[in-house]
């Protein structure tokens, strides 16, 4: 037999066993939980036939605990690169059949060089996680392991997209690799993430409490706002990823997609015109708006289980991707509250980050009072979207649909923050707050026919966008059946917006 064919046969050695991962009994356990391997994830995302993986023979090189007779080529993740609707995609997967997906010196460097690779390549980078943390038999090895990919999350931020999806555990360290990136997603009552476990919980704090209820899918994408959102079953998680990619530009240096668009840009939408209530005290819901204006009436919602109050998320008008950010009047009122004001300042930052419009809905009747909220921090929260659309340089278009009160109305993409084009319906109210508020602090101590008059004289001066509009803080006034060809007419005269900002290291987010 030629030698080359001997060789060869070595190598396809190696290579069945990189395939095997932990073995067919493990590989058989993975299944049982309803799980997928590494591999299969992989298959499952990028498009068919596109993977071109890489280190596949890499080895870790501890030789404490007898580790060195437990080799599995690959060391636990799986690293390369292949496409998604046709453009390139960085992804690593960790294999969970391989001393549970623990991360070693040999398995961070793995993914170090994919997310170089990702850098210099100007292509998103997304981590499929299912690992049981630091490979505890290297130490601190591992420890540094860790913080080279957390090095590198932070050298990315704001150059390409990185997402995160948690497959299964995620404890420890661990975690702040996927809190660094821009989108977090996990999979329902299979994946959990926390910094220490039930049992550490219990000990040092007396609580008791289950991995699903410290860090389950539901704690984080409704209570922590950890998770960008959360998903039934792994296949839909990855599904959801392919589509969120559609919306995202490769890197800071191209735009996002643009796709044909059958929807037209001028269409009216005449259903607007009978959506905001009569009265100030009903509710309508502001997803209806979304659903009228966007091209058709798609809208793929980030954290849409936590801070219901404000909704954002990716859509299109004219085939261009829009980051969209609305107060919504049916939960709290649309009032801001910390949730709310991180939620939204987090999403306008990395859609100025990624050159994406943004398109801003308001109804915001103020920020929500309470000592709660105080003792919170609103103060410092607010500020974290108002700084963020201050700071923020992309096409800038913003409709008040009623309510646009106090401090909430400044913080809203308004003009004074260098909005570029600020849009009213008639049923637009700028003030400093609504009629009865107002007029009982004015009018103190005056008896309830005569407030009852001032009230009257209040909403008719000052809850209307004309007062705004007069002094130039409101571009115009529309009908709401034509918000959708309008903001479309803006976007086009904005697509080629330039803006220069003074020089500076970096500013002071109040964080």
């Amino acid at each position: 037999m030629p030698s080359g064919v001997k060789k060869w046969h070595r190598v396809k050695e190696a290579q069945e066993n990189a395939l095997a991962g932990g073995g067919a009994q493990r590989v058989a356990k993975q299944h049982e939980k309803g799980k997928l391997t590494a591999r299969e994830r992989i298959a499952a995302f990028l498009d068919p036939g596109s993977f071109l993986e890489a280190g596949a023979y890499v080895q870790h090189r501890c030789t404490d605990f007898g580790m060195e007779s437990q080799q599995y080529n690959g060391d636990g993740v799986v690293t390369g690169s292949g496409t998604v609707h046709g453009r390139p995609v960085f992804v690593f997967s960790q294999d969970f059949t391989v001393f549970g997906g623990s991360l070693s010196e040999s398995h961070a460097l793995k993914i170090c060089r994919l997310m170089d690779r990702a850098l210099a390549a100007g292509a998103p980078v997304v981590g499929l996680n299912d690992s049981g943390g630091a490979r505890i038999q290297e130490g601190v090895l591992s420890l540094g392991g860790y913080a080279e990919v957390f090095q590198r999350n932070v050298d990315a931020s704001g150059v390409v997209p990185q997402i995160s999806l948690i497959m299964g555990p995620c404890a420890g360290g661990a975690v702040y690799s996927p809190a660094l990136t821009d989108f977090t997603f996990m999979v329902r009552q299979s994946s959990y993430m926390f910094l220490t476990g039930p049992e550490v919980v219990r000990s040092v704090t007396g609580e008791s409490v289950t991995q699903e209820q410290l860090g389950g899918a539901s704690t984080h994408s409704v209570r922590s706002g950890v998770a960008a959102g959360a998903f039934d079953d792994e296949l839909a998680a990855l599904a959801a990823l392919r589509e969120l990619l559609s919306y995202l530009p490769s890197s800071n240096r191209e735009p996002a997609p643009a796709i044909p668009c059958a929807d037209p840009p001028a269409r009216a939408c005449p259903a607007l015109d009978y959506l905001v209530p009569e009265s100030d005290a009903e509710a309508y819901d502001m997803h209806a708006v979304l659903g009228s204006v966007l091209d058709d009436g798609a809208l793929f919602e980030i954290q849409p289980d936590h801070a219901k109050n404000i909704i954002v998320g990716f859509g299109r008008l004219g085939g261009r991707t829009v980051g969209v950010v609305a107060n919504q009047p049916q939960v709290l009122a649309g009032c801001l509250d910390i949730d709310a004001s991180v939620k939204a300042a987090r999403f306008v930052r990395f859609c100025d980050a990624f050159n994406i419009p943004l398109l801003t809905f308001v109804d915001v009747p103020g920020f929500l009072p309470g000592t709660t909220q105080e003792y919170g921090g609103i103060i410092r929260h607010g500020a974290k979207l108002l700084y963020a659309y201050a700071e923020a340089t992309v096409p800038k278009l913003t409709v008040i649909t009623r309510k646009a009160y106090g401090g909430a109305y400044d913080v809203m993409s308004s003009k004074h923050l260098r909005g570029d084009v600020n849009l009213s319906w008639p049923s637009g109210q700028v003030a400093v707050m609504g009629a009865k508020g107002a007029v009982e602090i004015i009018f103190r101590g005056q008896g309830a026919e005569e407030q009852a008059r001032k009230a009257q004289e209040y909403e008719d001066k000052f809850l209307t966008p004309l007062t705004a509009a007069k002094y130039g803080f409101i571009d115009d006034i529309i009908l709401p059946n034509a918000t959708r060809a309008r903001l479309h007419a803006e976007l086009e005269l904005l697509k080629d917006k330039q803006t220069t900002r003074p020089w500076r290291k970096h500013g002071n987010l109040p964080l």
